[in-house]
């Protein structure tokens, strides 16, 4: 399928574009109007681009239905201030709640029962329910448009964090295993965290991989090698040396081709011997 977005309606770009980009965070936005009256509204156009200074965005977009902006893009370009609350799954009802399209001055705490606590160093309430709060200051706001679904990226510096202890490890770090975070997806779809569906994957921060063009080309052309097993590969730091080759060539059979190497390696990668496949691998080639 190809897609311009100059041949669709709003709303059917609207579904392809959160369809793809996803799952997302959600943002639970916190303010108060002039007037002191608390709004609280969730928006999934946010994530975190700093940590000197610490920032977060997040995006009240304009209603692509009748070209109205939301009050809470009313409330911060007033005010200033907001509190970011970060959602998991035994809110997300009370957040999705929160949503309705209630006329200005409506408490949606009263409507979601969720319950305001005073902030810090801002006006805007916390979520008391939230396993995170982040009290912000707004730096700046940036209208990508005026007509309707036109983004407005609200800039928030962090001043303050609040977080549930119940959700750090021994060390003092946020453990997501006790997090129960939930994302937003395309529709009225929604992830939801569970430990099954997390896992750990090795950041090459300050190493450099070999890269998957240092492979065989008989393995990176192969059918039984997926793309995650050759990056796996492409990932260790160098090739192997003689005693590694020499020590791979016990995989060797006679009559073995490319692809049963591939085969081999394949499960070793499995088992977590990634460095005797890459060994394998080369050996074969040889």
């Amino acid at each position: 399928m190809r897609i311009d977005p100059s041949e669709l309606t709003i709303p059917k770009l609207h579904q392809y574009i959160l369809g793809s980009v996803s799952p997302r965070p959600i943002s639970f936005a916190s303010t108060v109007d002039l007037e002191g009256r608390p709004n609280l509204a969730p928006f999934s156009f946010f994530t975190a681009v700093g940590s000197n200074p610490p920032m977060v965005v997040f995006s009240p977009a304009r209603s692509g239905r009748d070209n109205t902006t939301k009050h809470t893009l009313d409330n911060v370009e007033a005010t200033k201030e907001v509190v970011i609350n970060i959602v998991n799954y035994p809110i997300v009802h009370q957040m999705s709640l929160a949503s309705s399209p209630y006329p200005k001055g409506v408490n949606e705490f009263i409507k979601s029962g969720l319950t305001p606590i005073p902030s810090e160093k801002v006006k805007p309430y916390r979520v008391k329910e939230s396993i995170v709060s982040m009290e912000c200051i707004v730096r700046d706001v940036i209208h990508t448009g005026d007509k309707g679904g036109a983004g407005n990226i609200v800039m928030c510096e962090i001043v303050l964090m609040h977080i549930d202890d119940n959700i750090l490890d021994a060390d003092g770090r946020m453990d997501p295993f006790k997090m129960d975070l939930v994302a937003r997806m395309g529709g009225e779809y929604y992830a939801r965290i569970i430990p099954e569906s997390i896992f750990v994957l090795p950041q090459p921060k300050t190493e450099v991989g070999i890269g998957i063009d240092s492979l065989p080309e008989f393995a990176r052309n192969s059918h039984v090698l997926s793309g995650n097993d050759l990056g796996k590969l492409g990932t260790l730091q160098e090739l192997p040396n003689e005693e590694a080759l020499a020590s791979a060539k016990t995989y060797l059979q006679a009559g073995m081709t490319g692809e049963d190497a591939c085969v081999v390696a394949k499960q070793l990668i499995s088992e977590g011997k990634t460095t005797e496949a890459l060994a394998l691998l080369v050996s074969f080639s040889e």
